[in-house]
């Protein structure tokens, strides 16, 4: 596994994570033998960050995490838990009491990064990160973070932050470069910013070309470990796939290992 690190701390470059672990929008139960399976196996070859949220499976995401934290053995300061307040808790209080429902939900003492989900129309940021803020000094969150924040809300919640931005988490892989072109990526690798790409492989349905076969075919990988790959190159950028199929779980794990040519990343980079 590679590391991306900040001046504040280091990061494996891939994490795990859980749309979808537990149900979408609401619980499904009858997911969870799956889910937990996809969970242990990736805690067991070893996965440290996972990426969920109080929106995922209606909190059930959460649930399903804990458990199978728990059920590891694993120490709780080897792992790295990222979880997200949904845009309609963005209200102070609001965003007090989803914290206590994530950790409870959780079954765990404090978060290692907290997201504001997604930006809402209308919100106060300055209320909100009063809150946050708060979660920080008392100890319930470790570090700060934004979800789909555009370039001028990133860097107002810099402002509002007593505590350095973590990450922006935004949707960034070989076919969504939205967040390169609005200067996100560039800003965050300027001021030590984790970008956290979320859907790098497309939800599963990155279309394939002759480029990104060849590529595949010289390094005896699957087009979508050289997606994560690419991703895995960039300065500042760490990433967060998810499977529930234990062999697409391990060669996510293991693109982290894959050396790219500066000719090879050059091509990919210049894919549209």
């Amino acid at each position: 596994m590679k590391y991306e690190s900040i001046p504040s701390l280091t990061l494996p470059k891939i994490g795990f994570g859980t749309w979808k672990i537990g149900g979408s929008m609401s619980p499904n139960h009858s997911v969870d033998a799956q889910s937990l399976t996809a969970l242990r196996y990736a805690l067991e070859i070893g996965y440290t960050h996972f990426d969920t949220a109080e929106m995922y499976g209606g909190g059930h995401s959460e649930e399903l995490v804990g458990q199978a934290v728990r059920e590891s053995g694993q120490k709780r300061e080897d792992l790295f838990i990222t979880s997200k307040v949904t845009p309609s808790h963005l209200n102070h209080n609001d965003v007090l009491q989803a914290c206590e429902n994530s950790l409870r939900r959780l079954q765990m003492d404090y978060i290692d990064l907290y997201l504001i989900h997604w930006p809402q129309t209308g919100m106060r940021l300055e209320d909100t990160f009063q809150a946050l803020n708060k979660l920080v000094r008392d100890g319930k969150i470790k570090h700060l973070g934004v979800s789909n924040f555009n370039l001028n809300l990133l860097k107002q919640s810099q402002s509002h932050a007593e505590t350095p931005i973590l990450t922006n988490q935004v949707p960034y892989s070989i076919s969504e470069r939205s967040y390169v072109r609005n200067g996100v990526l560039e800003y965050c690798q300027q001021k030590d910013i984790f970008l956290t790409a979320y859907e790098p492989v497309d939800k599963g349905h990155l279309r394939s070309n002759k480029t990104l076969e060849n590529i595949a075919r010289a390094h005896n990988a699957t087009i979508f470990q050289i997606a994560l790959a690419w991703l895995v190159d960039q300065p500042r950028v760490i990433t967060i796939p998810m499977s529930y199929d234990p062999q697409h779980i391990r060669e996510n794990f293991e693109s982290a290992d894959i050396e790219l040519t500066h000719a090879e990343f050059k091509a990919l980079s210049e894919l549209r």
